[in-house]
C-alpha cells in the first residue's frame, strides 16, 4: 500500500455546487432512515476538480437491494439491478445523472483501498457539510496532477485497469506516476486477457480526449498499443517516400493528432472557415457507434488509415517507394480489427470506408485545380455517410505526412478542395431527387424497359447529370436516358 506524506498538504478544496442535484435529495433520503452512505469514485474526484459528473457511485451499508428500492419509492425513481450478486444497483430519475448504489466493503478506509487509484479512492459521506475522507493521498495527486495506483496488484486482479491508467490519464490531462508506470509494463501483457468490449470502449475514449498522439505514444512506450492492435507493430520503423516526414508508425501516430487540428481547430491553419456547410463541432459530437462520437470514430480510421503500407511496400529500381492498393487492403484489415474488437457493423462500415477511401479526395482533381461537380458528386454518392468524415481525415493524413515541411500555399489549395467538397455535399442533398424530372415508371413507360436494375441505373445517371448541371427540365432528362439506352450503357 502507497504511503502518503503529510508534510505536503493538498491545496484542493472542494466544491459542493458542482455536486448535482440529485445528491440532495439522497442525502435527505439516506438522512430520513437512518443510513450512513458515501458518495465514491470518479464523481468525488471530479467535484474536487471542480468539474459536475454525469455518473455517480453511492457505497452504502445496509441491504443495497433493500436500499434502491426503498430510494425509488421514497424519490419517484425507477431501481434496476445492475450486477444483483455483487449487489449492485442502479438508480435513475429520468433526468440528471445515474446513481449506481453498492455495499461498503467493510470499513469505508478498507472500500477505498479495494479500488485502482488514488484519485478515486477519495468518499464524501452523504450527510450536509460534509469532509472527505482521504486515507490514501488522491487530493494530493489532484493537486500534482498525478495517476497513481495503490499498489501493483490493482493490475493483476484487474488487468483492463492498464488501459484505463492511460485513459484516465489522457482524459484529466495528468501524468502517470513513475512507479504506477513501472507496474503497468511489467503488467502489460494481461492486457490481452480483458474483454474486447472494454478494451474498444478504452480505446475510444482515449482517442476522444486531447493531445491524442502524445497519449497514443505513452500507450505504445508502456507496452500497450501494440498488444491492443498487434497489426500496427509491423509498420514501426517502414520507411516512406521523401514527402513524408514520418515512419509509417509514427505517421498514423502524429494523423490522430492532426484530426484534432482540423477539427477542432476555431482559429489559425487547420480552421477550414465560417462558411463550410458542416457544423463541426455539433457534426462530429454525434453518436456513431457503439455510444461513442464521430470525432473518436475518425480518430480511430486515422490510426488505423495506413495499417497495410508495411504489406503493399516495394521499392522501384529508382529507389522510389510505393503502396500500391495499402488503401484497399488497409480497409479489410481495419474492418478485422474491428469486428475483433466487438465494433457494431455501423463502426465497421464508417472505419472501413474512411481507410479505403481515404486518399481520394486528393485525387479527384489535377493539383491547383478544384473537383468538376461530377465527381464531387460521385464522391459523396460512394461515401454516402462517411462523406464528411473522409474529407477530414484526408486532411489530417496531409498534415502528418508534411509535419514540419508544411508549405502554406498548398495547404491552402487542400483546404479550398476541402470547402469544395463539402460544399458539393450540400448541393447533392438538394439535387439529389430526380423523380421531380424522371421516375421509374416514366423510364419503363418511354423506353420500352422492364423493372430491374437497369431502371436504377438510369435513374442514377439522372441525378448525376442533373447534380452536374448537365441537365434541368424532364425533355432533357428524357432525351438523356435515350440515349443512353441507344448507346447500350449507362453513362454513370
Amino acid at each position: 500500500m502507497i504511503q502518503v506524506s503529510e508534510a505536503e498538504p493538498p491545496t484542493i478544496a472542494l466544491y459542493p455546487p458542482l455536486l448535482p442535484d440529485s445528491v440532495g435529495p439522497l442525502r435527505r433520503f439516506f438522512a430520513s432512515r437512518g443510513l450512513v452512505a458515501y458518495l465514491v469514485g470518479g464523481a468525488v474526484r471530479d467535484a474536487l476538480l471542480g468539474t459536475e459528473s454525469l455518473d455517480l457511485d453511492v457505497a452504502v451499508q445496509g441491504d443495497p437491494a433493500r436500499v434502491a428500492g426503498g430510494a425509488a419509492a421514497a424519490l419517484g425513481w425507477k431501481a434496476h439491478p445492475l450486477d444483483a450478486g455483487r449487489g449492485i444497483f442502479r438508480l435513475t430519475s429520468g433526468a440528471g445523472p445515474t446513481v449506481d448504489l453498492g455495499p461498503v466493503r467493510g470499513s469505508i478506509e478498507h472500500d477505498l483501498a479495494q479500488r485502482d487509484f488514488t484519485v478515486d479512492a477519495i468518499a464524501l459521506p452523504m450527510t450536509d457539510d460534509a469532509v472527505p475522507i482521504d486515507p490514501y493521498g488522491g487530493a494530493l495527486d489532484l493537486d500534482r496532477r498525478l495517476i497513481r495506483a495503490l499498489s501493483p496488484g490493482v493490475f493483476v486482479d484487474d488487468p483492463g485497469r492498464l488501459l484505463r491508467a492511460v485513459r484516465l490519464a489522457a482524459q484529466l490531462r495528468f501524468d502517470i506516476e513513475p512507479a504506477t508506470r513501472a507496474w503497468i509494463m511489467a503488467n502489460a501483457g494481461l492486457v490481452s486477457s480483458v474483454a474486447a468490449e472494454r478494451t474498444r470502449d478504452e480505446l475510444l475514449k482515449l482517442l476522444g480526449g486531447r493531445d491524442t498522439a502524445r497519449r497514443l505514444r505513452d500507450l505504445d512506450d508502456l507496452g500497450l498499443l501494440c498488444r491492443v492492435v498487434p497489426e500496427l507493430e509491423a509498420a514501426r520503423g517502414v520507411a516512406q517516400p521523401r514527402e513524408h516526414y514520418w515512419d509509417v508508425f509514427d505517421h498514423c501516430i502524429e494523423t490522430t493528432g492532426q484530426v484534432e487540428r482540423v477539427l477542432q481547430a476555431e482559429e489559425g491553419p487547420g480552421f477550414l472557415g465560417d462558411d463550410v456547410p458542416v457544423d463541426g463541432r455539433e457534426y462530429f459530437a454525434r453518436e456513431a457507434s457503439d455510444g461513442h462520437s464521430r470525432l473518436n470514430l475518425v480518430k480511430l480510421a486515422g490510426l488505423l488509415h495506413d495499417i497495410s503500407k508495411p504489406a503493399t511496400k516495394t521499392i522501384e529500381p529508382s529507389g522510389r517507394i510505393r503502396f500500391f492498393g495499402h488503401h484497399v487492403e488497409g480497409a479489410e484489415v481495419a474492418g478485422n480489427i474491428l469486428r475483433r474488437l466487438r465494433f457494431s457493423r455501423a463502426g465497421v462500415d464508417l472505419v472501413s470506408t474512411m481507410v479505403g477511401s481515404h486518399l481520394r479526395p486528393g485525387q479527384m482533381a489535377r493539383q491547383g485545380e478544384l473537383p468538376s461537380r461530377r465527381a464531387v458528386y460521385r464522391f459523396h454518392r460512394d461515401l454516402g455517410e462517411a462523406a464528411v468524415d473522409t474529407v477530414y481525415l484526408n486532411l489530417a493524413d496531409y498534415l502528418a505526412a508534411r509535419g514540419p515541411y508544411l508549405d502554406e500555399s498548398d495547404w491552402d489549395y487542400r483546404r479550398s478542395v476541402a470547402r469544395h467538397i463539402l460544399r458539393g455535399g450540400a448541393t447533392r442533398e438538394r439535387a439529389g431527387r430526380p423523380a421531380k424530372l424522371v421516375d421509374g415508371h416514366d423510364i419503363m413507360r418511354v423506353l420500352g424497359i422492364p423493372p430491374g436494375p437497369r431502371v436504377g441505373e438510369m435513374l442514377e445517371m439522372v441525378r448525376e447529370a442533373h447534380s452536374s448541371g448537365c441537365i434541368g427540365t424532364r425533355e432533357e432528362a428524357l432525351g438523356l436516358l435515350a440515349g443512353g439506352l441507344r448507346a447500350g450503357g449507362t453513362g454513370a
